[in-house]
């Protein structure tokens, strides 16, 4: 919780304010059976009517001003919780962007997008709750026995006597409460995870007919999720019962204790209506907040998950390496790797000119992907470096060093925008820019079928565009920048082999000062590159020429003969 009371610091004086403005409320609504105990008491004996409407009037101003500042201050309160929570959101989002990608296998996706809703909007109703209700609950209660205790110290007594039992059962509920709460939320990430494969997934499962097999995966992660929100529901619920319980003994001791001593004459009938009415007024606070602590459970849970998040460090760590004399552009010396305990690269050695072109092709899962997200720092070596114009890439700035590239990777995505934003994509490009890139890309020729070119809108991942054209769009935005480096990570598989072989030589004519790195499936689309680099089981099988590869490497010969015959 210390971390979201940070992000409240900013707006303390507000609070301040508001606090002072929900306690003046608070009073108000505290003197009102203070002041019919004294109408009861000692304005009726008088008959005097003026005096009764003088003194009721009084009781409707306290009403109004009390419901008056309410209003104000729980309006001020929720400006509060919103611009808190917004502010947590947006360093939350931030911090999940600069997570490498080792740290977002750790968190998953799943959990990081309920951590962004699901939690901060627990974090939400907390801030909110505490101001309006946390505020005026303890001072009702406080206030209440300080006015009780002036007016019938005997029966307040009976009143302080249920406390303890009611801090007991409080205490002990959210104490077994959080924990509760906390598995819940990791369960609905699991849930949450289930739902993102079966949306991504729903076309092979429609194909498969699996869709009966993944609704009973999906019931019993839903059924699981029930039985956590169960459990967290019922230890919660018992907190309402037994506290009514208590205090309603209570109230009961208080009439008969309160008639026994109005009968004998030790108090006045006036003092025990007012002491009934603060009993009531006390008794919804105390359960205002049972219902603060169950959303502070909650928030607790939500908290501590959110702290997970913003407190992880930096993996990615800028670190002063010198820079050596290089004659390459791009060089990989030694470069090994693993997700996990086994290598998935290891001893990879080599070197690109600046301009050159290289292709990487290998079977599935030869590391191809994992080399370039290497080279993009979204994971660091294990052992050797990897360096630009002789600069090991972990002594550069992240972002400096990505604007370098211009990438489109695999699996890439097209937003909900039209063609023009999903190619600039928030850089600074001109229109000039962006239709060279889409020329260059072999785009241009949907492009202008359609009636609002550029400005055509797409659908949430180019749903409305087929595999191919998706594609181009996804290269012309890798273009657009005129990046120094040109990552094209079998991105054109979509591409017939025309329209592949146009693309290649667009980017060999227009592009040439930029170093290019292609990955690819066939042979076709990296036989005419400066330089070809194959990898077998994470490690290089080959490197040079196509003609060379053919010569001198097995696993080309292969690749070449099953495509070519």
């Amino acid at each position: 919780m210390k971390k979201v009371f940070e992000y409240l610091k900013p707006y303390y004086f507000k609070m301040s304010i508001g606090l002072a403005i929900k306690i003046l409320g608070t009073f108000m609504d505290l003197g009102l059976p203070w002041v019919l105990a004294f109408i009861i008491d000692d304005i009726i004996p008088l008959h005097n009517v003026n005096l009764i409407l003088l003194w009721g009037l009084v009781m409707i101003a306290l009403s109004i001003g009390a419901r008056i500042f309410n209003i104000v201050a729980n309006r001020m309160a929720s400006k509060v919780a919103r611009d808190a929570t917004e502010a947590l959101r947006h360093d939350l989002f931030g911090k999940i962007l600069s997570l490498s990608g080792r740290q977002l296998n750790h968190f998953t996706i799943p959990s990081l997008e309920a951590r962004m809703t699901t939690d901060t909007y627990n974090i939400h109703n907390m801030i909110g709750m505490m101001q309006r209700i946390g505020v005026r609950a303890p001072i009702i209660l406080t206030g209440g026995i300080v006015i009780t205790s002036t007016l019938e110290p005997v029966l307040t007594l009976i009143l302080v006597g249920t406390l303890p039992f009611l801090a007991l059962v409080v205490y002990v509920v959210s104490k077994k409460g959080i924990p509760l709460y906390t598995r819940l939320q990791e369960t609905t990430d699991r849930m949450t995870r289930v739902v993102r494969e079966n949306i991504t997934g729903v076309r092979v499962i429609k194909a498969l007919s699996k869709g009966n097999y993944e609704k009973n995966r999906f019931y019993r992660i839903n059924q699981d999720v029930v039985d956590k929100e169960l459990s967290a529901g019922t230890l919660m619920s018992i907190t309402n019962p037994t506290i009514n319980f208590l205090l309603n003994m209570g109230l009961t001791l208080v009439v008969v204790v309160g008639a026994y001593r109005v009968n004998i004459g030790a108090s006045e009938p006036g003092k025990i209506v007012a002491f009934l009415s603060y009993f009531m007024i006390m008794l919804h606070a105390v359960m205002a907040i049972t219902r603060i602590f169950i959303v502070f459970s909650k928030a607790t849970a939500s908290a501590m998950r959110i702290a997970e998040v913003l407190d992880t460090d930096e993996d990615l760590k800028e670190i002063d390496m010198g820079p050596v004399k290089s004659e390459y552009h791009i060089q990989f010396d030694n470069v090994t790797f693993s997700y996990a305990k086994e290598p998935c690269l290891s001893g990879i050695s080599f070197g690109i000119r600046k301009g050159e072109s290289l292709g990487i092709i290998g079977s599935t899962g030869s590391g191809k992907s994992t080399l370039v997200h290497l080279l993009l720092r979204f994971y660091d070596v294990d052992s050797g470096s990897i360096r630009i114009d002789g600069v090991d890439i972990r002594s550069m700035n992240k972002q400096e060093l990505r604007k370098k590239f211009g990438v489109a990777f695999q699996n890439d995505v097209l937003f909900a925008e039209s063609i023009s934003e999903n190619i600039k994509l928030g850089r600074e490009i001109d229109e000039e820019q962006v239709l060279k890139a889409v020329s260059d890309a072999q785009a241009i020729s949907f492009i202008d079928e359609y009636e609002e070119k550029l400005e055509r809108m797409l659908t949430i991942k180019g749903s409305n565009l087929s595999g191919g054209q998706k594609q181009r769009l996804l290269i012309a935005r890798a273009l657009a920048g005129n990046p120094e480096i040109l990552i094209l990570d079998d991105s054109s598989s979509a591409l017939d082999y025309k329209t592949d072989s146009m693309l290649r030589s667009a980017i060999r004519k227009n592009h040439k000062d930029t170093t290019s790195i292609i990955i690819a499936q066939r042979i076709s689309s990296v036989m005419k590159l400066d330089k070809i680099l194959v990898l077998e089981d994470g490690q290089m099988a080959g490197f040079g020429k196509h003609e060379e590869l053919l010569k001198t490497c097995e696993v080309y010969r292969e690749i070449y003969r099953s495509q070519f015959g």
